[in-house]
């Protein structure tokens, strides 16, 4: 039989959870989604960052700074605890398409309700749960909802689509971080942003997905599947949250291992991406550049992991 290399069908999701914050309405968008994208036979489909119940996008208001109290616990009420099976329609879903999904939670834990992480989760085509990464750095606002995680996440995991990893937000701005997955020999990168923020004083992290969406893609030499929320405004009216904003813009893309965009940017719409990512390309870009191969130097420079999971 002839060798080839492998041509994998990906998406790429635009979305707005389902407001107020609900946890199995917004499963139950996400799993629509997925069967629209399993007519375009997708293999692999990527959301945004803690898209269930929604990214925690509020602060303290102090004139009414018991509300936040009030509006924490009651998100935290539609997080997902996935050992009580909250993503198993998810995971049903997964294995009546056949696709790999990856998906940001809020998640938090049975022995400390009070607890949430950052969470980035791979469901298998299989239906089970193959990786959790929880964000290790919680940015700006996040440290006030999100607990900060360990390095034992920090994983590539092999699929029939190739080696799958993925970072959430700004720790595509650390660059241990990427190089860890990086020199686990990544070949699809999911990168989860919440598409935010775009604000009248000038600050627009729109140049930021980008860039950071586009070097991950030159340093590791591999595709990357970025996933960005976008939340329209008939949807954002039913929040009820003071001192909130959901002013997403989006910029969903898929990036080939030369920084080129194959689809997107995508902004200030709902919507799905496609593009068909040939594992070729990876290897030509590697004759190049091989910063974990040829070009790495194990012997002067290492980066070493902590693989030991701690307790919450």
């Amino acid at each position: 039989m002839k060798l080839s290399y492998k041509t994998v069908r990906a998406a790429a999701v635009q979305l707005s959870p389902v407001f107020p914050f609900n946890k199995s309405e917004t499963i139950k968008k996400t799993i629509k989604y997925m069967k629209e994208a399993q007519k375009e036979q997708t293999e692999i489909i990527v959301f945004p960052e803690c898209f269930i119940p929604a990214y925690p996008n509020w602060t303290i208001d102090f004139d009414e700074p018991s509300d936040w109290e009030e509006d924490l616990a009651r998100f935290t009420l539609e997080a997902v605890n996935i050992e009580a099976g909250d993503l198993l329609p998810l995971q049903e879903a997964a294995k009546e398409t056949g696709i790999i999904t990856v998906i940001g939670v809020n998640e938090t834990v049975s022995n400390h309700t009070s607890t949430l992480y950052n969470s980035l989760v791979t469901i298998g085509s299989d239906g089970e749960i193959w990786h959790v990464h929880r964000k290790l750095f919680p940015s700006n606002r996040e440290k006030l909802f999100h607990t900060r995680a360990d390095s034992s996440t920090l994983e590539v995991v092999d699929t029939p689509v190739g080696r799958v990893g993925g970072l959430i937000c700004y720790e595509h701005l650390q660059p241990l971080l990427k190089y860890a997955l990086i020199s686990q020999g990544e070949q699809i990168h999911c990168a989860s942003w919440p598409g935010w923020p775009a604000f009248e004083n000038g600050r627009n992290n729109k140049g930021v997905i980008e860039t950071a969406s586009k070097a991950y893609a030159l340093e590791g030499q591999c595709f990357v599947i970025a996933s960005s929320f976008y939340v329209p405004e008939h949807e954002a009216s039913k929040a009820d949250i003071n001192n909130a904003s959901w002013h997403y813009f989006g910029g969903s893309a898929i990036i080939d291992p030369s920084g080129n965009y194959i689809a997107g940017p995508l902004y200030d719409e709902e919507g799905i991406l496609y593009a068909d990512l040939d594992l070729s390309l990876i290897p030509k870009r590697k004759a190049s550049i091989d910063t974990t191969g040829k070009d790495a130097y194990p012997e002067g420079l290492q980066l070493i992991i902590d693989k030991e999971k701690k307790k919450h």
